[in-house]
């Protein structure tokens, strides 16, 4: 039996007792089983903008040498 692992980028298949033996090094990896992967669901943002002011510019004054 094989089980399908997935890191975002990459999917890999390994066989069961190779995927139980090194679970561990699997998970530092980034890699999880596909059927444990929850869909990410990405709100829309347009709905939150706020609207800022303009930055007052600051006037430095010159410093004359007498």
């Amino acid at each position: 039996m094989f089980v399908k692992l997935t890191n975002g980028k990459k999917t890999i298949t390994r066989s069961k007792e190779q995927y139980e033996a090194n679970i561990k090094t699997f998970e530092l990896r980034g890699f999880k089983l596909v059927s444990d992967k929850v869909k990410e669901v990405k709100e829309s943002i347009t709905d939150k903008v706020i609207e800022l002011k303009p930055k007052k510019k600051k006037t430095r004054k010159k410093k004359w040498n007498n």
